[in-house]
């Protein structure tokens, strides 16, 4: 198998990037891989909308950096954040051109929400289904395009390397095809990593099943340099639900709408924290819950939301307001626990301003990359905006490279998938205790040397998967991509000198 270009991911960051290669080149064969349906993934999940400038009465291009500075901890690069925020307006009207639907008002100008962190109002929305909308109509746009082609349900394990001199070059990749229940070798010239985060490393997340830093777990076996994977953002109102790992997400937009966050007396406790309450960023109102969690020895936090005007409550958050009513929570009546837990990855794969990796012809975008913009702390609604123009970005590079680079040979592989009984059990035991291991508290409120003791844990558990069988089946692929990214995480931490509860960085702006 060969083409010019596998795309690994289908979410906004593969998408777009595909796109734009096969307008440009309509010649060239664009593979895009998922390992599980095109459309699940971080990005249909994005509730709350994508953060862009477009009142410059009110607001700026320097307000936005500055809010992104601050929320990173000045630990941003400021050139990179620049970048992304001035192109922010023409990625927006571009989605709109392509299709996506965006909230208006009854003028037809663009409905902005305000979410914490951000000093105006600027997060243009669908309902609460942003990212849901554009998905699809990204996968539209994409199928239009008889240049790009979708393998559904390929699980892709490793990068297929060749060294010339000091230089490495990814000339293709190794998959598991999960309906043919073999492995097979695709050449490529460019490879595009869009896999997104690794959300299930912990106990609490708001991911999907598939994000389990698989793309971040074989660039670094390819021996890519990986960066600030320390910075794991937890969300602060996750909807909290005993004994569940993945925690169905109540939007950052709810707090911008109004809603409260309440103490089991009533109280709103986040002001003795953050003068901005509510609308403090996602680490400020994190941390404030999980000290509150530990002073009270309750389970949870709660939203308030039974002040609000419910119809527009209803209008604006449909998805919120049918999820809860699943799990017989009124929010007219009742308050909505909520618990943090783990969102995004801050760091990843370390890519320059056109989504290049330390390894030639690999290139990544969107959640698995570290590309600068969000430092220590993502700001709201920044993401999409990232994977929006870091994708534009490679797109632009890779049109003018494409027909420069020479196709790689290799000796194809075939092996067929060996299913092993009894193995199941065992990896689904091992990610138990990979879950138990990383916590909040391991990353935000333990000591150096309880650091030091779960990264001994953790290297004892890649050590008890290793002696498993080799096994060639995407679940034991998954696990150990998912420990060996809590490893970097882990040991990252340990590495930094960065301690967020202390505030010792601050944007100098």
């Amino acid at each position: 198998m060969k083409t010019d270009v596998i795309v690994i991911g289908s979410g906004i960051a593969g998408l777009s990037f595909a796109i734009k290669v096969a307008i440009a080149k309509p010649k060239a064969s664009i593979l895009v891989l998922t390992k599980s349906n095109n459309d699940v993934g971080n990005t249909s999940h994005a509730q709350g909308g994508i953060a862009v400038v477009l009142d410059k009465v009110r607001d700026s291009f320097e307000q936005h950096i500055e809010d992104t500075m601050k929320a990173g901890k000045g630990l941003s690069d400021p050139e990179i954040v620049k970048m992304v925020i001035s192109q922010a307006p023409e990625r927006l009207y571009e989605l709109i051109d392509w299709g996506t639907s965006f909230d208006a008002n009854e003028l037809g100008e663009l409905e902005l929400g305000l979410e914490g962190g951000h000093s105006q109002k600027r997060i243009v929305h669908h309902q609460d289904l942003t990212g849901k909308e554009m998905e699809t109509k990204l996968l539209q746009k994409a199928a239009s395009y008889p240049n790009i082609i979708f393998y559904d349900h390929y699980f892709v394990t490793d990068l297929i390397l060749k060294k010339e001199a000091s230089a490495t070059f990814c000339i293709g990749v190794k998959a598991i095809d999960r309906q043919m229940d073999e492995l097979v070798s695709i050449r490529s010239q460019i490879t595009y990593l869009a896999t997104g985060g690794s959300g299930r490393i912990f106990k609490n997340t708001t991911n999907p099943s598939v994000a389990t830093g698989d793309g971040l777990a074989m660039a670094h076996r390819a021996g890519a340099k990986i960066s600030k994977m320390n910075f794991i953002q937890f969300h602060p109102t996750a909807l909290y639900t005993k004994n569940q790992h993945s925690l169905f997400l109540v939007s950052e937009a709810v707090r911008g709408f109004g809603a409260h966050v309440v103490n089991h007396s009533g109280d709103r406790f986040l002001f003795k924290y953050d003068v901005n309450g509510e609308l403090a960023t996602r680490d400020i109102v994190s941390e404030a819950i999980m000290k509150e969690l530990q002073r009270s020895g309750k389970d949870s936090v709660f939203l308030d939301c039974r002040h609000l005007d419910s119809e527009a409550f209803k209008s604006h958050f449909p998805t919120i307001v049918q999820h809860c009513l699943d799990k017989g929570i009124k929010f007219e009546r009742d308050l909505l626990p909520v618990v943090p837990a783990a969102h995004y990855q801050c760091g990843g794969i370390q890519v320059d301003d056109f989504g290049k990796t330390s390894i030639n012809n690999l290139y990544a975008s969107g959640e698995c990359a570290h590309t600068g913009l969000h430092g220590a702390n993502r700001l709201a609604s920044n993401s999409l905006l990232e994977a929006l123009v870091f994708s534009h970005q490679a797109a632009g590079i890779v049109v003018k490279e494409l027909d420069s680079i020479p196709a790689q040979e290799f000796q194809q592989e075939k092996v067929y998938r060996l299913k092993q009984n009894g193995e199941s059990d065992i990896l689904k035991n091992l990610e138990k205790e990979l879950n138990q291991i990383m916590s909040y508290n391991l990353l935000y409120a333990s000591e150096e040397n309880e650091k030091k003791r779960a990264l001994v844990k953790l290297r004892f558990l890649n050590e008890k998967l290793e002696k498993l069988s080799k096994a060639i089946n995407p679940e034991f692929f998954e696990l150990k991509n998912m420990i060996q990214t809590a490893i970097l995480v882990v040991e990252q931490a340990i590495q930094s000198k960065f301690f967020r509860k202390k505030e010792i960085y601050k944007y100098p702006g």
